[in-house]
């Protein structure tokens, strides 16, 4: 297994796969799974690109899987700098970033304010907890602060049955109960500790400043029938992004990589060889 330490010293557990000769010299991607997620999130992923001679590389956040888990580190900040310590570890140059859900946010803070020269050519944003998460007056999209603590409170009586009862919204009513049950899996083994320390840092999330900011190639890919992260934020996300493409995805739910996968593929090909060749994300 391998792991790396960031700057606090705590351990992350990674995957760096690659079938070509030369792995160094590959089309780099790196995988940031979504909150309570291992990166086996990715599974039904990886294949696709490792068998086109790609370097796929993804890791378990802080708190997750088989990382460790330590009692601080939570932040958006943190995490977007634990991304950075993968890059920096691996020594990654023009890769293509690919977030999902919370990942889409770790990946816009990490753009924003800690992004290394020459680390990243390319983002793709799916279904991103981006731009804002809580409502305010001037947001009145997000999610109440009382709705937030019912959830919570929730999480805190019987995790494993909140699971149970919202896994199936996050695939499509056609998804096999065994590919659904499998998704539940992924999260059952989450610390209770770190839900609700990472859940926080969701629920505080407000990155509509840093969006203006990151003139990287970005690909926006959003389900219409996403339950977890309305479709509508990622509308708002894309009008504050300066070089994006944004995809919505008629009849797609929250885990649209999986359930819609040869066409997220699909796109994410064509938007590597679009920005390769200097067209316009």
């Amino acid at each position: 297994m391998s792991y790396l330490e960031t700057s606090d010293g705590t351990r992350l557990f990674y995957r760096d796969w690659c079938k070509a000769a030369e792995p160094r010299r590959a089309e780099t991607l790196v995988f940031v799974a979504s909150q309570s997620m291992p990166s086996d999130l990715w599974s039904y992923n990886l294949p696709f690109f490792t068998d086109r001679g790609m370097r796929c590389v993804a890791f378990d956040r802080r708190g997750h899987g088989r990382s460790d888990a330590p009692s601080t580190g939570y932040d958006i900040d943190t995490l977007a700098s634990d991304l950075g310590c993968v890059l920096s570890h691996l020594d990654l140059r023009d890769v293509t970033l690919v977030g999902h859900s919370l990942g889409g946010a770790e990946v816009a803070r990490y753009l924003s304010r800690h992004a290394e020269p020459g680390r990243v050519a390319r983002a793709v944003l799916i279904a991103p907890t981006l731009p804002r998460m809580p409502a305010a007056p001037d947001y009145p999209l997000g999610f109440p602060a009382q709705a937030v603590a019912a959830v919570t409170a929730g999480w805190r009586s019987d995790f494993v049955r909140w699971i149970d009862e919202n896994k199936r919204g996050f695939f499509m009513p056609e998804t096999s109960q065994a590919l659904v049950d499998w998704g539940g899996r992924l999260m059952e083994n989450m610390p209770m500790f770190v839900q609700l320390e990472i859940a926080s840092t969701t629920a505080s999330l407000d990155l509509r400043p840093d969006l203006p900011l990151i003139h990287t190639p970005t690909l926006l890919i959003h389900g219409d029938r996403d339950e977890s992260v309305p479709c509508d934020f990622s509308a708002l996300t894309a009008a504050l992004l300066p070089n994006v493409r944004f995809e919505r995805y008629v009849g797609a739910a929250h885990g649209v990589f999986i359930t819609h996968s040869e066409r997220v593929h699909a796109d994410l090909l064509a938007f590597i060889q679009a920005t390769r060749e200097g067209k316009a994300a």
